[in-house]
């Protein structure tokens, strides 16, 4: 059954005017057709087409329910690859394995300072589709590390993934069971030894991802691989 997305489906029915054309001009749906829609805000809507309008194709909701959140929160800081392409491969598959957050890093060896934030949205709203999930994850803003400190919640779990020599554990190690968690990914010449120090500074843990140097989008995959991974043996 086609799914759409429709930000604000609870006060209006309606499809966005994308998600119409493609229901009622690629996918040539009529009125009685069943269709499913998320919000990308936790709520999951059963429903039919009342109007096959290409702009503005209204709907009629049969049932609605709320999605359970997860027992924890994961969100990635990571430094975005000189190839585009590589940072938009992160976005889809973080979005498809169950991330919370993004927030694109902008750090001493960047090799990308701009984003084009509509297209990697877009990007994420596909992915939590052909995933199934109903909440859509968080894309901030290319964000300043100093910047973002402040962001952090107090009572999250900290870790940064660096490859300077020094004593760090294997991420799968400290992770606490259902928190929320805040895992920082450096770019491809890695974060400089001062980031790594106030990264330190702000309780941050060290961390290490395995017993090979991964690719920074790599990376990034890895941790979220690893706190579902781990989420599905407390859950068991």
């Amino acid at each position: 059954m086609p799914l759409f997305f429709a930000p604000d489906f609870a006060v209006d029915p309606r499809l966005p005017a994308d998600e119409s054309y493609h229901a009622v001009k690629v996918l040539r749906l009529r009125a009685a057709d069943p269709v499913e829609v998320v919000d990308g805000k936790g709520t999951w809507y059963q429903a039919r087409v009342q109007e096959a309008h290409p702009k503005a194709c209204r709907l009629e909701v049969l049932a609605q329910r709320q999605v359970a959140e997860r027992p924890y929160r994961l969100h990635v800081a990571l430094a975005p690859t000189k190839s585009i392409d590589r940072t938009e491969w992160f976005v889809e598959k973080a979005v498809e394995l169950g991330v919370d957050e993004i927030t694109p890093l902008l750090v001493a060896r960047s090799e990308r300072r701009q984003l084009k934030e509509e297209r990697l949205q877009r990007i994420a709203i596909s992915a939590m589709k052909q995933s199934q999930r109903a909440t859509l994850p968080r894309l901030n803003p290319l964000t300043p590390l100093p910047s973002f400190w402040e962001t952090v919640p107090p009572d999250a779990q900290r870790f940064v993934a660096h490859l300077e020599e020094g004593r760090r554990q294997a991420l799968r190690e400290l992770i606490a069971p259902r928190r929320h968690y805040v895992v920082l990914v450096g770019p491809e010449g890695d974060f400089t030894p001062d980031e790594i120090a106030a990264a330190r500074q702000e309780n941050f843990l060290p961390v290490t991802l395995g017993d090979f140097r991964l690719r920074t989008e790599t990376a990034g995959i890895a941790v979220c691989h690893t706190v579902a991974l781990l989420h599905e043996g407390f859950s068991a």
